[in-house]
């Protein structure tokens, strides 16, 4: 029995990597082939039991889980943000969350017959959103800062809410007589805000005091940091039930805004587990699923799903946001972005467990329609959001600009011939004198360092995709890419490589640093070198009768190739590690001797 356990564990794991890496390649939600994994191997080939494999301590795994998820969502909230959408997201998840509510509950009754007790609880669990499923939608459409900052963060404050919202229903079930309901329901409220608070604040501080002192070594960081989560959700829950899930929000918050000690560490190892608990979570309750709760997804669930797109949602947002400066277009692809997540998967789950020991009817549909509407949303929201974005106007322009860290001469004319090849150049430099010259010759500069800590938040990094790191400090060029990490992929940032001797390479280990660009031998040094000598950077269209070797033989040895525009009208730098092939189509863009 234990080696079936651990055999089904490693499928899991694997399943997981599998639907993320094939959602990759395929541009697709990975959360649909999550889903589709997790039921061919529970309900339709029977394989995986997740309830038989790990018994009483599922729901609780699923639960810690999910507080540390949140916690992870709580770390990218900042305070400065919510300044400026904040009203948005306090109406969205108060009067929006209501409306929701009232929505699937009355849908619900009327549509699968549900008793009221059932539908209310279903309309609480289905009010959450949830930053699992909204983050890979909003990082393939990169909305304006205003639309993803608003969906982010309600995203992620609509969690806890929907959780304590579906403890409210569960206890006031548990109840009888309206005042003794009315009681339950205002004090379970007033004690999750307040423990939240406290118990979330109190640890991230204390834990913050510890970093801080030095009381915590660097490699127990991440460890101590994970404990602390736990604590918080297991001490809040003992004393009000499921107010953990805010508190660990709210840990999550302080943590992100407190200025005392640097979190990225801790961002990483967050970030890192939940990219393996996500696939595991979903994976594991959609196998509970039987062959029964798929027949819900007839032509009443499609319906229920339609009312939940089509009126619910749209009508929340439109009432929320009457009174906002966002525009129409803004408002109504907000609208046009809800998809359910594994926090409504995990609470249905729990609570449906829970009613069902005490014989609740009607409470079995609870976890199929939950689901019918995850994946159901997901299909919808997933697929249609790219290209709804695009008509309205709302995602930001193609990632194919670039930002130069470094505004010095050569610089600014790699700049400027890449500006005039309709790519977006952003140049960043601490020397008010290099900055003003890049201004005068048309283009946008920022005196600031590349590794600020507000250089990110300062920067309008709109149809940016790329860091080419070309200063003269070989130190900050490799601390420019590590900042840049938290925006771009690896992939995308590059950097001159170091003024340093052959064996000396070693201490520049790969993950401390970007690509190296140009060539093997190409520093900044070298590439200064070659501009005092009359090098100037020139663009060249190649053709079936003029191919990169006529090009090379006409410019001879002396010729740098530097980037080359594919035919999609993307940038490719040339790098010392990949070897590019240049076709007809292409443009090259190269250093040049200038009487060549």
């Amino acid at each position: 029995m234990s080696e079936q356990v651990l055999i089904s564990l490693g499928i899991i794991v694997l399943l997981g990597f599998a639907a993320q890496w094939i959602s990759w390649r395929l541009r697709i939600p990975s959360i649909l082939l999550l889903l589709l994994f997790g039921i061919v191997a529970g309900p339709v080939l029977g394989y995986l039991d997740p309830d038989e494999m790990l018994g009483d301590v599922l729901i609780p795994f699923v639960s810690i889980s999910v507080a540390i998820i949140l916690f992870d969502g709580g770390l990218t909230l900042k305070l400065d943000e919510f300044r400026k959408i904040g009203k948005v997201v306090i109406l969205l998840i108060s009067v929006g969350v209501i409306i929701t509510w009232a929505v699937v509950a009355l849908a619900s009754h009327f549509i699968f017959g549900l008793n009221m007790q059932v539908a209310v609880l279903l309309g609480a669990v289905l009010t959450v959103t949830g930053p699992t499923v909204i983050g890979p939608i909003l990082r393939s459409i990169r909305p304006r800062q205003a639309v993803g900052s608003i969906l982010k963060w309600e995203g992620i404050l609509i969690d806890p809410i929907g959780a304590l919202l579906a403890i409210l229903v569960f206890e006031v079930i548990l109840v009888s007589g309206i005042q003794q309901a009315a009681t339950v329901v205002i004090l379970s409220v007033l004690r999750t805000i307040i423990l939240g608070t406290i118990i979330g604040g109190a640890f991230a501080l204390l834990l913050t005091w510890l970093i801080k002192k030095y009381l915590i070594p660097d490699m127990l960081q991440e460890f101590a940091t994970l404990s602390f989560v736990v604590a918080v959700f297991l001490i809040s829950n003992q004393i009000q039930e499921e107010s953990g899930l805010f508190s660990a929000t709210v840990m999550g918050i302080v943590m992100a805004n407190q200025k005392f000690v640097p979190v990225k560490k801790i961002k990483d190892f967050k970030e890192n587990l939940t990219v393996l608990m996500i696939p595991v979570l979903f994976i594991l309750l959609s196998a509970r699923l039987s062959k029964s709760d798929m027949q819900l997804m007839s032509y009443s669930g499609i319906v229920f799903l339609l009312i939940l797109v089509f009126i619910g949602r749209p009508l929340s947002v439109f009432i929320s946001t009457i009174q906002s400066k966002l525009t129409l277009r803004e408002r109504f692809f907000i609208s046009a972005v809800a998809p359910r997540g594994i926090v409504a998967a995990a609470v249905s789950s729990v609570f449906a467990l829970k009613l069902a020991e005490r014989g609740l009817p009607q409470i079995e549909y609870l976890v199929p329609i939950t689901f019918m509407v995850i994946i159901g949303t997901v299909i919808i929201y997933g697929f249609a959001s790219p290209p709804l974005a695009r008509v309205l106007k709302v995602s930001q322009s193609d990632p194919r600009g670039v930002i130069i860290a470094g505004a010095h001469k050569w610089a600014l004319e790699i700049a400027l011939v890449l500006q005039e090849k309709d790519f977006r150049v952003v140049v960043v430099d601490t020397n008010r004198y290099h900055v003003n010259q890049a201004k005068m010759m048309g283009i946008q500069a920022f005196q600031e360092s590349i590794i600020s800590e507000k250089a990110i938040d300062r920067l309008n990094l709109e149809g940016i995709g790329k860091l080419l790191a070309l200063t003269s400090n070989d130190e900050v060029n490799a601390m420019g890419v590590l900042r840049f990490s938290e925006i771009f992929d690896n992939e995308n940032l590059y950097q001159l490589r170091p003024d340093i001797k052959e064996d000396e390479r070693e201490f520049s280990p790969q993950h401390l640093r970007g690509r190296f660009l140009f060539g093997k031998d190409i520093t900044f040094t070298a590439l200064s070198r070659k501009f005092s000598e009359g090098a100037v950077v020139k663009s060249t269209r190649l053709t079936g009768e003029f191919s990169f070797q006529d090009f090379r033989a006409r410019q001879g040895q002396s010729m740098i190739p530097l980037f080359l525009i594919n035919q999609n009208k993307h940038l490719v730098p040339f790098t010392s590690e990949d070897e590019i092939l240049p076709k007809a189509g292409h443009t090259i863009i190269a250093l040049v001797m200038k009487q060549a």
